[in-house]
C-alpha cells in the first residue's frame, strides 16, 4: 500500500489517515478530524480515558434542545466512550507517565478508529494498549469499543472501569435532566430527557473480558453508572475488554430505555458486529467511492471528505419510523453553528447523495417537506405569502438564526446578524435541489406528493416578496444578502434574482406537469395553497420582467446593482495575512469595496450553466471568472469558495488554478486551514469537493439521456473512476488523460450510419413521409439534429409540443420503421463508403476486434446487406441497451461483447451524441465529419479514404484523451 507523510504529523495511505504522534496543541482539532458516526449519531475522536481540555461530544441527529440567544442547538448526549484502565493502582492517561509509542488511525474503508499506545506509568510499569471503536453502520443504534491490554515488563493487577457519563455539557450548558438509572444482569442503563424539548434518551452498556477469572461489579452512581472488571495480568499476555452500547431516543420509540436494554441483551459478539459494520461500509463504497490514480494526497483527502459526508448524512435512509433529518453545517462532529442546517445541505452536500445514494437524498429532502409549516410561519411573520425557508433551521423549520452576536467582553458592542431576514436565496436553493433530485431520479411519486408542494408554495412566497419598480418597469429584490456575505444590504443581487426567476420557471413547469399527469393532485394543491389563475399569470409576468444586472457587451454580470461603482481593492496589497480581509479592513470598509467573501456570480454560472442563456457560453464564464476571481477572498473568506472555484477553473481548462483550489478545499479540516476545525467538519466544502471532481475534473454534463463526461484531469492524475446513478441506472466512468500506446488499442467500435454507409437519407425520407402524414414541420436541417439519436427521441424532437398518447407514439415509430425498412431493402455492398471495407480488412488482419455500436434497431439487417458480417465480431444495436447515446451503455455493451476493457477500445462516430457516449464510456474516439459536429473526438477525419491502422495508432498516441482541440488528419 502506498503511503505519504504529510506536514503536521499526518500520514496518508489510499484508505487510512494516521496520527503518529500526540500533540496536545492540536487536541480539539484532531478530535474533529477523527470523528466517527453513522448518520444517526456522531462521536468525536476524544480519548476513552479523557484528557484535560478535551471536548467529548456525541450528537444524535434531530435531538435539539432550547437555549437562550441561539434558540436551539443539538444537545450533547451522554458520553458512551469512557473506559479507564488502572495499572497496579495507577490510572492510564496521556498527561501522566511517559508515552513511548503512539499511533491513531482512521480506516475509512471500514469506518473504524483505532489507537495504539505504549505507556510507562510513573512508577515504571510498561503496558501496550490498543483501542478500537465504531458506530455501527449496519445497526445505527449500536456502538462498540474494544481495548486490548498487554503488560510488557510486569505482572500485576489491572482494573478497567467502563462508564456512561450522564452529565455532558454544551459549552457550559447542560441540556439533560436525569429520570432514572439502573443495572441489568450484565450491564447498566441510563434514562435522561432534554429540559425543553422533552426528548427522552435511553442508553445501555455492557462490558466483557477475555479473562475468565475477572471480577466484575456495578457502581451505580447518580451521574455516571459504571461497570468495573479486575483481573491479574501476566507479562506478555494480552487481555481484551469489549464494551457494547445501545442508544435510543423517544423520536424512534415510545420506550427508549426498554428498547436499549432489549437490543443490548440480544447483541452478538463484538467480532460479529464489526463484520456486519464492515460489510455495510463495503456496500457504501461500492457506489460512492471515487478512485484517483497518480495522486495519493488527493485520493485520501477525497475519501476522507466523502466519509465525513456519509457519517453526517446517512440518517434514516428513507425510514418511515422517524421524522427525517438533514445534515448540519458541521455534521455531527462539533458545536459549530449549534447543529443548525443551512443552504449548505441542498447546494453543496445533497448532489453527492442524489447521484450516489438517492434514497438518502430523498430522506434529506423529506426534512424540508416536513418543515414547510415552519417556513410558512416565517413567511407570515415577515408579512409574506407562501413558504419562506429559514436561513438556519433545526427541528421545526422555524428561523433559528440569532439576531445578535454577543461577546463575553463587556466593552465589545453586540453585532446585528441580518442573515435570517436578508439571506433569502435559500428558498430558491432548496427548490433547485428538489428539481435536481427529480431530474436525476425520475421519482415522480415523490415529486407529486412532496416536491411539487415545496416548489409551488415557495414560488408563492416570491410573488409576495418581489418589488415592482414602476419607472424601470421591472421586478426587483431589495434589502438582501447574496451568497457573498461581505455585503449585507444590497439591491438586485444577480444570484438571488436569477435563481428566483429560475424558480418561478420551474414552478410553472411543475404545475403544468401536475395538470397533465396527476390532475387530481394539481386541483388538491391549488386548493390547499390557494393558488389562483391570477397567480399563475403572475408567475409568467414576473419571470419575463425580473431584473438581472447583466451587460451583453462586456459579458459581465454585476454581482448586485452598484457593485461596479464600489472601491476596487487589490487583495495582493494585503499579503501576507492569516485572516479574512473583512477582519483586516473592518466590516464597513469591506462593505464598500469590491472584495467578496465567496463566489457569488460564479456560483450562479455554475448552477445555471445548462440553461439557455449560459449553455456552452464559455465566453461568459471566462469573462466573469477573470473579473471576480481576483476579488474573491478565497483563502480566508469562506470555506465554501474553493470547491466552486476548482470546479469552474477545471471547466475553463485552467488546470493549475483548478488543482490549487481543489487541494485547498480537500485539506480544510485535515490541516485546520481556517483554524476552526475544532468546531466541526466543514461539510459544505466536503460536498463541494465531490462536485469539483465529478462536474469539474470529470466534466460531467447532465443530459436528458444521462450523464456525459468531458474530462479535465489534473496533469498528475493518471485515472479518475466514479459511478453515478441516473434514473435508476448506474453509469460507470473510467477517465484518463494518458496517451495510448500502439499495443493499447485492441478493439474498434463502429457506428454504421455516416461512418460505414449512408442510411441517413433513408431515415430522412422515412421521417419526412411520417411528418407529412401528420402535418408536422420537418426538413433536412431538422433532420441533422436526429443524427445518432434513438428512434423515440427522434420522434419526440419532430413532434415538439404536439401531444400524442403513448399508443399513438408507438404506432408512429412502427410506421416510420416500416417506411425505413422498405427503403433499405435495396442496400448492397456497393453502398459502403470508400475506404470502409479496406480499413475493416486491415483491422481484421492485425488481430483487432471489431464491433458495431449503432442506435438503430435495424443495424443487423444493414450489416448483412452490406456484406461485412464476416468482418464483425459483435453487434450492439438499439435493442441491446435501454439508455441511448449519449449514455455510454451501448459502447460499453459492445466492448463487453468483444471481451475488452473500455480503455482498450476506439469508437468511430459521426454524431455529437456518439462522441459524447464514447467519452462517457472511457474510450478513445475518432470523429467522422466536421469539427463543429464531432470536435470533441480525439481526432477528426473527413472520411475513411486512405486511412490505415498505423496512422490512427500514431495520432491517438499523440493526442491526450479528450484533447480540447481535436487533431484533424488531412486525407489526400
Amino acid at each position: 500500500m502506498n503511503t505519504l507523510t504529510r506536514p503536521r504529523e499526518l500520514i496518508y495511505t489510499d484508505w487510512t489517515l494516521t496520527e503518529p504522534e500526540f500533540d496536545p496543541a492540536k487536541l480539539r482539532a484532531r478530535e474533529t478530524v477523527f470523528t466517527i458516526g453513522n448518520g444517526y449519531l456522531g462521536t468525536r475522536g476524544s480519548f476513552e480515558e479523557g484528557y484535560s481540555k478535551a471536548l467529548p461530544i456525541t450528537l444524535i441527529n434531530g435531538v435539539y434542545d432550547d437555549i437562550p440567544v441561539v434558540y436551539t442547538e443539538l444537545a450533547n448526549c451522554p458520553d458512551w466512550l469512557l473506559l479507564i484502565v488502572i495499572v497496579n493502582g495507577e490510572q492510564f492517561r496521556l498527561d501522566r507517565g511517559e508515552i513511548l509509542a503512539y499511533e491513531r488511525r482512521l480506516d475509512l474503508r471500514q469506518g473504524v478508529l483505532s489507537r495504539s499506545i505504549r505507556w510507562r506509568s510513573p512508577t515504571g510499569n510498561t503496558v501496550d494498549l490498543k483501542f478500537e471503536r465504531f458506530a455501527s453502520l449496519a445497526d445505527e443504534q449500536v456502538l462498540a469499543l474494544r481495548c486490548e491490554i498487554t503488560p510488557i515488563d510486569f505482572d500485576g493487577n489491572i482494573e478497567v472501569q467502563s462508564s456512561i457519563n450522564g452529565y455532558p455539557e454544551n459549552q457550559g450548558f447542560d441540556h439533560w435532566e436525569h429520570l432514572d438509572r439502573g443495572k441489568t444482569e450484565r450491564g447498566v442503563w441510563l434514562h435522561v430527557r432534554t429540559r425543553s424539548t422533552q426528548i427522552e434518551l435511553g442508553m445501555a452498556a455492557k462490558m466483557t473480558t477475555s479473562v475468565t477469572e475477572a471480577i466484575s461489579q456495578v457502581i451505580n452512581t447518580p451521574d455516571c453508572p459504571t461497570l468495573t472488571t479486575t483481573f491479574v495480568a501476566t507479562i506478555g499476555q494480552s487481555v481484551s475488554v469489549e464494551k457494547l452500547v445501545t442508544v435510543f431516543t423517544s423520536r424512534e420509540t415510545k420506550s427508549p430505555v426498554q428498547a436499549a436494554q432489549t437490543k443490548l441483551a440480544t447483541l452478538p459478539a463484538y467480532s460479529i458486529l464489526l463484520a456486519a459494520h464492515q460489510q455495510a461500509w463495503n456496500a457504501v463504497w461500492e457506489y460512492s467511492d471515487i478512485e484517483i490514480e497518480g495522486d495519493l494526497t488527493a485520493q485520501l483527502a477525497v475519501r476522507y471528505n466523502l466519509f465525513q459526508l456519509f457519517i453526517g448524512g446517512c440518517t434514516n435512509q428513507g425510514s418511515l419510523d422517524t421524522d427525517p433529518d438533514s445534515v448540519p453545517a458541521k455534521t455531527l462532529s462539533g458545536f459549530g453553528y449549534r447543529g443548525h442546517i443551512f443552504w449548505d445541505t441542498e447546494i453543496f452536500i445533497l448532489p453527492f447523495f442524489t447521484f450516489t445514494q438517492p434514497t438518502i437524498a430523498r430522506s434529506l429532502l423529506d426534512y424540508r417537506y416536513d418543515t414547510l409549516p415552519g417556513a410558512r410561519r416565517k413567511a407570515a411573520h415577515a408579512g409574506y405569502k407562501g413558504a419562506m425557508f429559514a436561513w438556519e433551521s433545526a427541528a421545526t423549520g422555524d428561523e433559528m438564526t440569532p439576531k445578535w452576536s454577543l461577546s463575553s467582553d463587556p466593552y465589545v458592542e453586540p453585532v446585528r446578524i441580518w442573515n435570517g431576514e436578508r439571506e433569502i436565496h435559500i428558498t430558491a436553493d432548496i427548490a433547485y435541489a428538489v428539481w435536481q433530485y427529480w431530474q436525476a431520479t425520475g421519482d415522480d411519486e415523490w415529486m407529486r406528493d412532496r416536491g411539487s408542494e415545496i416548489i409551488l408554495d415557495t414560488a408563492l412566497f416570491w410573488l409576495s416578496r418581489v418589488e415592482w419598480h414602476e419607472k424601470q418597469q421591472r421586478y426587483e429584490l431589495c434589502g438582501v444578502i447574496g451568497t457573498d456575505e461581505y455585503h449585507e444590504d444590497v439591491r438586485n443581487n444577480a444570484y438571488t434574482n436569477r435563481l428566483v426567476q429560475w424558480h418561478l420557471q420551474k414552478a410553472v413547469e411543475v404545475h403544468e406537469w401536475l395538470q397533465e399527469t396527476f390532475p387530481a393532485r394539481a386541483i388538491e394543491l391549488a386548493r390547499q395553497l390557494e393558488l389562483t389563475p391570477v397567480q399563475l399569470l403572475a408567475f409568467h409576468s414576473t419571470i419575463s420582467l425580473m431584473y438581472i444586472p447583466y451587460d451583453p457587451q462586456t459579458l459581465l454580470i454585476e454581482q448586485f446593482e452598484g457593485f461596479f461603482a464600489l472601491q476596487d481593492l487589490n487583495l495582493s496589497d494585503y499579503e501576507p495575512r492569516t485572516r479574512s480581509i473583512q477582519s483586516v479592513l473592518g466590516m464597513a470598509t469591506t462593505n464598500q469595496s469590491q472584495v467578496i467573501k465567496q463566489p457569488d456570480v460564479l456560483m450562479l454560472l455554475y448552477l445555471l450553466f445548462n440553461t439557455p442563456e449560459f449553455a456552452n457560453r464559455q465566453d461568459i464564464l471566462h469573462e466573469n471568472w477573470n473579473y471576480y476571481t481576483p476579488r474573491t477572498d478565497s483563502r480566508y473568506g469562506s470555506s465554501l469558495g474553493s470547491s466552486v472555484q476548482a470546479l469552474l477553473a477545471a471547466t475553463l481548462d485552467k488546470s493549475a488554478d483548478a488543482y490549487e483550489h481543489f487541494m485547498r478545499a480537500a485539506s480544510i479540516d485535515l490541516t485546520n486551514t481556517f483554524g476552526n476545525t475544532e468546531d466541526g467538519i466543514h461539510a459544505a466544502s466536503a460536498g463541494g469537493l465531490w462536485q469539483a471532481i465529478v462536474f469539474g475534473f470529470g466534466g460531467i454534463q447532465l443530459t436528458e439521456n444521462g450523464p456525459v463526461a468531458t474530462p479535465h484531469l489534473p496533469q498528475n492524475w493518471t485515472r479518475l473512476k466514479f459511478k453515478l446513478n441516473w434514473r435508476g441506472t448506474w453509469h460507470h466512468f473510467n477517465l484518463s488523460p494518458s496517451v495510448v500506446s500502439t499495443t493499447d488499442i485492441q478493439g474498434f467500435i463502429f457506428d454504421v450510419d455516416g461512418v460505414l454507409t449512408d442510411t441517413a437519407e433513408y431515415h430522412y425520407k422515412a421521417w419526412q413521409r411520417l411528418a407529412d402524414e401528420e402535418g408536422l414541420p420537418f426538413d433536412r436541417q431538422a433532420n441533422e439534429a436526429l443524427r445518432g439519436v434513438s428512434r423515440r427521441e427522434s420522434l419526440m424532437h419532430i413532434i415538439g409540443i404536439r401531444q400524442y398518447s403513448a399508443a399513438d407514439l408507438q404506432k408512429m415509430m412502427e410506421r416510420k420503421n416500416r417506411y425505413y425498412l422498405e427503403s433499405i431493402a435495396t442496400i448492397t455492398p456497393q453502398d459502403l463508403f470508400p475506404g470502409a471495407v479496406e480499413l475493416l480488412q486491415e483491422l481484421r488482419q492485425a488481430g483487432i476486434k471489431i464491433a458495431i455500436g449503432s442506435a438503430s434497431k435495424n443495424a443487423r439487417t444493414v450489416i448483412e446487406k452490406l456484406g461485412i458480417g464476416n468482418l464483425v465480431d459483435a453487434i450492439a444495436d438499439g435493442d441491446s441497451v435501454d439508455a441511448p447515446k449519449p449514455a455510454p451503455d451501448l459502447f460499453l455493451y459492445a466492448a463487453q461483447q468483444i471481451g475488452l476493457a473500455p480503455d482498450r477500445c476506439v469508437v468511430v462516430e459521426d454524431a455529437t451524441v456518439g462522441v459524447q457516449a464514447a467519452i462517457a464510456a472511457g474510450m478513445r474516439s475518432i470523429g467522422i465529419g466536421p469539427i463543429n459536429r464531432v470536435g470533441a473526438a480525439d481526432i477528426v477525419l473527413p472520411n475513411l479514404v486512405g486511412v490505415h491502422l498505423v496512422d490512427l495508432q500514431a495520432q491517438l498516441k499523440l493526442a491526450p484523451k479528450n484533447f480540447s482541440q481535436p487533431i484533424e488528419i488531412p486525407i489526400l
